[in-house]
């Protein structure tokens, strides 16, 4: 697919890491020393989930532990673990250009993570947001991208979702929404269910009038 695309919505809902941030180093590091902690075996070189809450991963790695007592160890441990967390390209100019009322982030990390790497990479914390401890059902589920759509005051198929990831992008077809794909953290061809995928949000312009926004990009 080639040439510009213009769609128009009333609302643009965000993920975070992957797609506002680079924090996968962080993510690696931090749940490589959960796994040491934990007695997970071949923890040097595990792979989790991108774009999963970590709970889920938590239950899914040692369903025998307390999961709340695993999700807070992991939350302090990337919490802390900021040193390379960068915005990605393209995200300050977008998220500048947009009226406050008309943007969310819903994302699978906890609030407290949340607050914590925007404040590392300089970005402002939105009026709005869905974090990882407000939905019983994390990503793929279409809970968070429909919590978000109802938190803007939009149906879904008036917003626009832009994701990194599979789960993600489930979540928000799911929901209902148009999906946006951004590359960086997977492969196109993990992102085809996506409805346009895009190299980065430096590809992506937003104009917004009273009505709605006017959103153009070149998809890959």
């Amino acid at each position: 697919m080639s040439g510009l695309v213009s769609v128009k919505a009333q609302g643009i809902l965000f993920d975070m890491d992957g797609v506002l941030v680079s924090s996968i180093g962080s993510a690696e590091r931090s749940w490589r020393r959960w796994a040491a902690q934990y007695g997970i075996g071949n923890a040097e070189t595990l792979e989790v989930p991108h774009g999963r809450r970590a709970i889920d991963i938590v239950r899914l790695l040692r369903p025998d532990i307390d999961a709340n007592e695993g999700l807070r160890l992991i939350e302090d441990l990337e919490v802390a673990d900021v040193a390379d967390l960068r915005v990605l390209p393209g995200v300050k100019k977008l998220l500048e250009g947009l009226p406050l009322e008309r943007w969310a982030i819903v994302t699978s990390a906890t609030r407290r993570l949340l607050l914590a790497r925007l404040a590392a990479a300089g970005l402002p914390v939105p009026e709005r947001t869905i974090s990882g401890e407000m939905v019983e059902r994390g990503k793929p589920d279409p809970e968070p991208y429909r919590k978000g759509a109802a938190l803007l005051g939009f149906l879904p198929g008036e917003c626009v979702v832009v994701e990194d990831a599979p789960s993600g992008v489930g979540s928000g077809r799911a929901a209902g929404c148009r999906v946006m794909a951004v590359l960086g953290t997977e492969p196109a061809e993990e992102l085809r269910a996506a409805d346009w995928v895009v190299r980065s949000l430096e590809e992506v312009m937003v104009v917004a009038t009273p009505s709605e926004l006017n959103i153009t990009f070149s998809p890959v």
